[in-house]
């Protein structure tokens, strides 16, 4: 990595748009660039290393990141002052000399707002901690198209003010195609194209605010707060079908920010039921929550195994070519457990074998999500930490 490439994943900020998914933006940095990038990069090391590690003293951090002890007491200094980190206490003495004071996150002293907007028929909001912690949620009846944003807005103005402590900023995990500046190219399911969301909240709030797709704020998530390696790749299974990327520790757009966009890959040569894209045999046909519970709900028991091998066959089949470029570690699913997990979960697995290069790919793993429902929200907040902090 050249100095310039790394100084990118520094510190944004507060009116720096969409966090990880920035240009050129590597989610950990681990290590120090030249003086005229350092201090942002350095700042953004220090935080980076306490979020994951916890409370330490100014010492221990000078040794776990590389920094010069005057750096460290400098940055130190000026993070107490902005309530990012605080000193809690000292360390049991064991030896000669004065007990090292420890420091850490100040993790109650902000809180982040995220918005999820992938539902069905609400939208849910919720005010969390750094650590992912959801510690106030709402939710509110999805209302009709030209009147989404306003509602976004009020709910967040709502839960801004149930707060109880400074708002680092405001994420929004949605539906569609979203550019690398929160601008909406196309989201069908609100009529949106070309429709700078992030812009649109950011002057109504007063606030930081990121908008991203919904599976790309879910592996994120996973990423953080869960198992996941740097290289792994999320499928979220809900109304629609899509997927999130990271491929070393790097999130994946793609050319025209549509990486992950699988819901309307054709998967068979056999036909298969219609797409509301109009195509036929999407896997999003097959896969959709409404799709995959319509037609168990028409099988008998004895055809209900059935009907999810397919469907875990088909989600294979997509994946698979995914996975032959890419070498990722391991898929991991998110949505209702009830369909995803067991049958499918294991088909799409033995799918994957089948159709790739088995000395490299016989071990892939594929296993659920354990975030639940608060994926997204959750994703929301680490887009927030990203792009003001430079946690991830």
């Amino acid at each position: 990595m050249t100095t310039t490439e790394a100084s990118r994943g520094a510190v944004l900020g507060p009116t720096a748009s969409s966090g990880a998914f920035a240009p050129g933006r590597t989610l950990r940095q681990g290590r120090k660039v030249l003086p005229e990038h350092a201090r942002a990069h350095n700042r953004a090391l220090l935080l980076q290393t306490l979020f994951h590690q916890g409370a330490m003293s100014r010492a221990d951090l000078s040794r776990e990141t590389g920094l010069t002890r005057v750096t460290i007491s400098d940055l130190v200094a000026e993070l107490i002052t902005e309530g990012f980190i605080a000193e809690i206490g000292t360390r049991e003495a064991s030896g000669p000399g004065k007990p090292a004071i420890l420091i850490d996150l100040d993790r109650d002293g902000h809180r982040i707002v995220g918005i999820d907007l992938s539902g069905s028929d609400v939208i849910i909001g919720a005010v969390l901690t750094f650590d992912g912690e959801v510690v106030a949620r709402r939710e509110v009846p999805l209302p009709p198209h030209d009147t989404v944003v306003q509602t976004v807005v009020a709910l967040a103005r709502e839960l801004v003010a149930d707060a109880h402590a400074p708002v680092l900023g405001v994420g929004v995990g949605t539906p569609g195609v979203v550019d690398d500046r929160g601008v909406i190219l196309t989201a069908p399911n609100f009529g949106w194209a070309g429709f700078d969301l992030e812009g649109a909240l950011r002057e109504a709030l007063d606030l930081p605010v990121l908008v991203a797709n919904d599976a790309n704020a879910a592996v994120l998530a996973e990423y953080t707060f869960g198992e996941a390696a740097d290289d792994v790749l999320l499928v979220k299974v809900g109304r629609g079908v899509g997927s999130g990327l990271l491929a070393a520790g790097q999130p994946m757009r793609g050319s025209r920010f549509a990486a992950g966009e699988i819901g309307h890959v054709t998967v068979g040569t056999d036909g298969g039921p219609q797409c509301v894209c109009g195509k036929v045999g999407c896997l999003e046909a097959w896969l959709s929550v409404p799709s995959l519970s319509a037609r168990l709900s028409e099988a008998t028991s004895d055809e209900r195994e059935g009907v999810l091998r397919d469907a875990g066959e088909r989600l294979g089949i997509a994946l698979a070519p995914v996975v032959g470029a890419l070498d990722v570690s391991e898929i991991v699913l998110s949505g209702p457990a009830e369909l995803l997990d067991g049958v499918l979960a294991l088909q799409t697995a033995a799918t994957l074998r089948s159709r790739t290069l088995a000395p490299f790919h016989d071990r892939l793993r594929v296993r659920m999500s354990a975030q639940g429902e608060d994926i997204v929200l959750r994703g929301a907040a680490v887009m927030v930490l990203s792009g003001q902090l430079g946690v991830s």
